[in-house]
């Protein structure tokens, strides 16, 4: 039906975009009782947009309330959704600040929490592997709860594969690729604030998430001290841990030999006293140094059968 010139159009409130129902509305809170989200994995950074929605705050005030709910394990508040504009508002000098309160479970609210942050522009990848973890462990969890109108549609929803797949969808990466993400949380802390810094690649960051931590750490290690590794390196290092024990000198070794475009090198020694069984006792090491050396030349040059 086409619209009459002057027909009013319906604009979305910041109650729905929110999620907000008609009954919720917001109140003052005060900011010193608001806690932050438990494992919150989103980075509240000081960067220039901060610094512009500081100044924004200062002139108009916080405009979308955030959302908060009755913290379980310390009086006041715990955060769901609004960790940079509370910041703000505290870098902005407000002691108060508008929000939802909002009755929920552990698992919505986790949901609640990350829906809110994922479709930020430039997350880094531990702020995405903690995400996804953190979401899609609560959405097994709900899956698993039986159902009030038909509880046998809970059978798929059960499927890891199945809730990986729904994650996926929702986020806008393959199943796989979550998959990935998921994977980094098993790394040491050290390694993951390298692959957020880049100094790791993430495919390579995913074979080493399947190290040992201990042997991470010395991984780790060797990085800080001579510089970027190459997947040749990680593969070559994971084939070994599994023939048997792995120590931090056997590691240094196994990346050395493995550098891309090096060959492989090996230390050869003799004593002295084995070298001595094939000279007269008046040669010195100078002297049986030369004989073997001369003896080499003529082997290379075929002067000489061994």
């Amino acid at each position: 039906m086409k619209e009459r010139i002057g027909q009013k159009i319906k604009l979305t409130s910041y109650e729905e975009l929110l999620g907000v129902g008609n009954e919720e509305s917001a109140v003052d809170v005060n900011i010193r009782d608001i806690h932050e989200f438990e494992n919150h994995p989103f980075k509240v950074v000081d960067d220039e947009k901060m610094d512009e929605l500081v100044e924004s705050i200062k002139t108009n005030g916080v405009l979308t309330p955030v959302l908060i709910r009755q913290s379980k394990k310390k009086r006041g508040y715990e955060m769901i959704s609004g960790h940079r504009r509370l910041h703000a508002a505290n870098l902005a000098g407000l002691t108060v600040i508008p929000a939802i309160v909002r009755d929920m479970d552990d698992d919505s609210a986790t949901l609640a929490m990350v829906d809110s942050n994922i479709q930020r522009e430039e997350l880094l990848p531990s702020e995405k592997a903690f995400a996804f973890k953190m979401k899609l462990e609560a959405m097994k969890r709900q899956a698993g709860r039986p159902s009030k109108e038909n509880s046998g549609q809970n059978d798929q929803n059960l499927n890891g594969t199945v809730s990986r797949d729904l994650l996926a969808e929702q986020v806008g990466e393959s199943s796989k690729q979550i998959q990935r993400y998921i994977r980094l949380t098993e790394l040491i802390p050290e390694m993951m604030e390298y692959v957020d810094l880049k100094r790791i690649q993430f495919t390579m960051a995913v074979e080493i998430s399947y190290i040992d931590k201990e042997i991470q750490q010395w991984i780790f290690e060797y990085i800080k001290e001579n510089g970027a590794i190459k997947p040749k390196q990680i593969s070559a290092l994971r084939e070994e841990c599994k023939q048997g024990t792995m120590t931090q000198p056997k590691l240094i070794a196994i990346m050395n030999d493995n550098q891309p475009g090096k060959a492989m090198t090996g230390k050869l020694s003799f004593t002295e006293k084995k070298l001595r069984e094939y000279f007269p006792s008046n040669y010195s090491a100078d002297d049986m140094k030369n004989v073997i050396f001369q003896l080499l030349e003529k082997w290379k040059n075929g002067e000489v059968q061994l």
